[in-house]
């Protein structure tokens, strides 16, 4: 791990990091879904998964819904409006993609005030129009009386997976990609993650899973379950697609060390079989798992494999409730669970 001086006036220097996502939550952060060309021809049964997973999480903390607009806010305000917990907010968004369009929350030392990371954020490389999801870290902050870091560059939350101890997993092909930051080289990357999340030490993956038009966000592939052990996507099958990929990955992570230069605990997390829609392979991959404070959410895809990774991952997280939630639907839009929700962590 290299050790450097955080710029002065980053959270970093100030005593500002981002937690792991196991930590206590104040709350979960959604956007209500509304954009019908995500989901072409399957649209109908989205906000139902909405409510489904909004219910898991309001037994065991707020839950924040981003609903800006007179339509959009109706119909979430009659679908979740009275389940107990849960605060909608007038705030619009382009799409339903929270992990990546809301903000980063951060923790600091005793007695400083609360703050967030508003990052820049053009849709994966301006796939769809993101004006307003742009905006949505400024009104977060706005809403919650936050700090709020602007670094002016350009990165998803999904990108990125920290272990709360200075540490950060993240891919090269999405971080380093000409379509996010083509004026910043690998290292002038880190220094941005060391500054404004407290992550020194980055540990590169390579390439993401088929279907995935984020590029390759790494809560599709590997995510840590506490600060030194992580689940790892794996294809058993050599003639899969992702066969290639994730075995590299794999190989990466054996020889990969923590920041305190211990070697991490890796355990393999099986793929579900291919899981196609019109034609087109879809990114099911059961690592996008949401750590709500009392359950961990996971994506099935009604397939033999669904069990076997509720069983991993409940022994990981044996103080949680692991439940399986049906994402066949929900990965029509190229994202599941983790990739629509963003944790408020707890202050003090």
């Amino acid at each position: 791990m290299t050790h450097r001086t955080p710029a002065p006036e980053t959270p970093a220097a100030l005593g500002y990091r981002m937690p792991g996502e196991w930590d206590r939550h104040a709350a979960t952060w959604l956007s209500w879904p509304h954009r019908r060309r995500t989901w072409p021809d399957k649209f109908e049964p989205i906000p139902a998964v909405w409510v489904e997973f909004i219910r898991v999480l309001a037994q065991g903390e707020i839950v924040h819904v981003m609903a800006g607009g007179d339509e959009v806010w109706a119909e979430a305000s009659r679908m979740v409006g009275h389940i107990p917990g849960v605060l909608l907010h007038n705030i619009p968004t382009n799409d339903a993609w929270c992990r990546d369009h809301g903000p980063t929350f951060l923790v600091g030392k005793p007695g400083l005030p609360p703050a967030l990371v508003d990052w820049r954020f053009n849709a994966w490389g301006e796939k769809s129009p993101f004006e307003k999801d742009d905006a949505v870290p400024r009104q977060v902050a706005a809403l919650t009386n936050r700090r709020r870091f602007e670094p002016g560059i350009v990165l998803e939350g999904g990108s990125i997976d920290p272990n709360g101890r200075g540490t950060i997993l993240t891919t090269e092909a999405c971080l380093l990609n000409k379509n996010r930051n083509p004026h910043l080289t690998r290292a002038e990357i880190e220094t941005y993650l060391a500054d404004y999340l407290g992550c020194p030490h980055v540990l590169w993956l390579g390439e993401g899973i088929v279907g995935d038009d984020t590029d390759g966000h790494v809560d599709d592939l590997t995510r840590f379950v506490n600060p030194t052990t992580v689940v790892t996507a794996v294809e058993e099958d050599p003639a899969d697609v992702n066969y290639a990929a994730l075995a590299e990955n794999r190989k990466r992570l054996a020889k990969m060390k923590d920041q305190d230069g211990r070697p991490l605990e890796v355990v393999p997390l099986p793929m579900p079989r291919a899981v196609v829609h019109a034609g087109q392979r879809l990114p099911a991959s059961y690592a996008n798992f949401y750590i709500a404070n009392h359950a961990v959410v996971v994506p099935t895809f009604n397939d033999p494999a669904d069990a076997v990774a509720i069983e991993t991952l409940q022994r990981l997280f044996p103080t949680h409730r692991v439940q399986g939630l049906h994402a066949v639907d929900l990965v029509w839009g190229r994202g599941t669970f983790h990739c629509i929700s963003q944790q408020e962590p707890a202050l003090g």
